[in-house]
């Protein structure tokens, strides 16, 4: 009997967990055949407001998802307070929200009305910092647009990015041990008034204290040349970061960081440790292109970064093309420094072939260059010497002009550049002015010679550009016939106009001859625009002229289009170019191609 009892009642409990199981399975479906999809429309506020609220309200993060209806429901009953809280950040104190959530063929929507109110408003200030911290240039600066100011809304936003702002600079300026004293904010949303209390205990400020240059390749003392303070200054980041760059320039090496070591900073000094890797001690260059000007060829170099432990350095450079061929050598001794002083001496050797002239010069150069007013500066002394050949363009030999001279010069170059990306210039300019003379006393002739290049790159929305470039040059000289083509001035070209061949525009002699002019007057204006990332068209106008004398100047005109890409290797120029009324009844289309930098 007792068996049997007990057999019937496990009986009865089975039968009752599985009647239980199909109610809970029962339940189950009928829960998911009622969930649908939610979605939300929020109004009210916009920007960053929009996105604070959407992001901290719990029914956002269910947003596109099924749920249940009691789902539904408790997230939009829970996100009237989540989005009130959410504006706060901004000076919002008083936000509500209401609305009302709709039960939809598509699912459930929860539509959502956000009245902000009014924003809190500073009414008392007070960002404190001691003297003198507070009359250095960055703190100057921070405190000056530090936001918000009395009056203007409460935004804790902006609140914390000008505190954050205003460490950093009292940081930079050297006070390393500067902390935040007193930080209150009172806010009173009774009357909607807030008030600020934010007062720095900026210590002492920092003075350099030795500076060590780890995993250099040279001699000790020969990096201390680049440091832009002296030992027992005050500290500061740009000064920090003015060396970091001078490294980085000097082409040595191929780590370099500067970093303050706090670790051993006390008593107000701060040690500098520079940390460095060397960069590959050669470098070789080589490859082939394609210029209009001077045909196809093949250019090769190679640059020793530094060829002792005193960083002198090495550059040697060829070029072989079907209408020119050179070759440079370069030896440079760099003295660092505020100006970055830098000793120069080179040879060169010059055989070119134009369609009007043929050139085979040596030359040698002695030069000093600087930084100085925000320009590099370039003063030296030229030797150049050769012959060189005026052709008839009929291609008849005996008609040429053949001479040769000898030259002694010195040469003043200032250069000046900037450039938002060096690859695809959209916001940048190069001018570069050059001066020479020679006085006769070791030269064949005396001349004096000026000229100036610029070229103004400036972007127009995401796929346009405006390009404008100009070039005038002037020449007094005794004897024109023992001026090199180097130094005569002619236009026509890829860098000049277009629609002209290469330096076939400039004054003729009796024969016929294009003998090149005492001065030049180039202007050019193109835009472009791109298409797609790396293709786009262009369109130019090209006028000027080489010339003797202003009463001589007519103004030759080429214009056209082009193709750009921004290819691989650099910027690939193609343009298409003719005369526009030239006075001498020149027509014809001429091809340009370039390959190379904007500046």
């Amino acid at each position: 009997m007792t068996r049997a009892r007990t057999y019937a009642v496990a009986e009865h409990s089975v039968g009752w967990i599985r009647r239980a199981a199909a109610c809970a399975a029962l339940s189950g479906a009928t829960l998911l055949a009622h969930a649908a999809t939610l979605s939300i429309e929020l109004d009210g506020i916009e920007g960053p407001m929009k996105d604070a609220a959407l992001a901290a309200s719990g029914i956002s993060q269910y947003a596109n998802r099924e749920v249940t209806a009691a789902q539904a429901h408790r997230l939009f009953e829970r996100a009237p307070a989540q989005i009130a809280r959410a504006l706060e950040p901004y000076g919002y104190y008083s936000a509500k929200a209401d609305g009302e959530l709709k039960d939809t063929p598509q699912g459930w929507t929860a539509v959502l009305h956000v009245h902000p109110g009014d924003p809190v408003t500073v009414d008392e200030f007070e960002v404190r910092v001691p003297e003198p911290a507070r009359d250095e240039k960055p703190v100057r600066k921070a405190l000056a647009t530090f936001a918000p100011k009395k009056g203007e809304p409460l935004n804790h936003v902006d609140y914390e990015k000008s505190k954050v702002a205003l460490q950093v600079a009292l940081l930079a300026s050297g006070y390393l041990d500067a902390k935040i004293a007193t930080h209150r904010v009172d806010v009173s949303r009774g009357d909607n008034k807030a008030a600020l209390h934010l007062v720095w205990d900026v210590g002492v400020r920092y003075r350099y204290g030795a500076t060590s240059f780890g995993g250099s390749q040279f001699e000790a003392g020969f990096l201390d040349r680049y440091l832009p303070w002296h030992e027992g200054d005050f500290y500061t980041q740009q000064q920090l970061l003015e060396l970091q760059q001078k490294l980085i320039d000097a082409d040595y090496f191929a780590v370099v960081e500067v970093q303050p070591d706090i670790e051993h900073a006390h008593d107000g000094v701060v040690p500098i440790a520079v940390t460095l890797g060397p960069a590959k001690r050669n470098v070789y260059t080589a490859g082939v292109f394609v210029d209009t000007d001077i045909g196809a060829g093949v250019r090769a170099g190679l640059t020793r970064r530094w060829v002792n432990m005193r960083g002198h350095k090495l550059k040697l450079e060829t070029l072989l093309a079907q209408r020119m061929k050179s070759a440079t050598a370069t030896y440079s001794i760099p003295l660092p420094g505020a100006n970055n002083r830098s000793y120069n001496f080179g040879l060169g050797y010059l055989d070119q072939d134009t369609d009007t002239t043929t050139s085979h010069t040596k030359s040698a150069v002695a030069n000093e260059t600087v930084q100085w007013l925000g320009f590099t500066r370039t003063l030296g002394l030229h030797l150049l010497t050769g012959d060189f050949t005026i052709k008839d363009p009929n291609g008849n030999r005996l008609l040429d002009e053949r001479g040769d001279t000898t030259l002694v010069y010195p040469e003043l170059v200032l250069e000046r550049k900037r450039a938002d990306d060096p690859l695809f210039v959209r916001d940048g300019y190069a001018l570069t002015l050059t001066a020479r003379a020679a006085p006769g006393l070791l030269s064949d002739t005396h001349f004096v010679q000026a000229r100036a290049d610029a070229k103004w790159i400036r972007g127009i929305g995401k796929r346009q550009r405006v390009i404008l470039r100009g070039t005038l040059g002037a020449t007094e000289v005794g004897a024109f016939d023992k001026l090199p083509p180097e130094l005569r001035f002619f236009a026509g070209g890829d860098r000049s106009i277009r629609g002209y061949s290469f330096q076939t525009i400039g004054p003729h002699d009796a024969r016929g001859l294009t003998i090149g002019g005492q001065d030049l007057a180039v202007a050019s204006a193109e835009y472009e625009y791109y298409f797609t990332r790396n293709w786009g068209i262009a369109t130019f106008v090209d006028a000027g002229d080489a010339f003797t004398g202003f009463g001589n100047f007519r103004t030759r005109i080429g214009t056209g289009v082009g193709v750009r890409w921004r290819s691989p290797v650099g910027m690939v120029r193609a343009d298409l170019g003719v005369p526009v009324h030239d006075p001498d009844g020149q027509s014809g289309v001429q091809l340009h191609l370039v390959i190379g930098p904007d500046l």
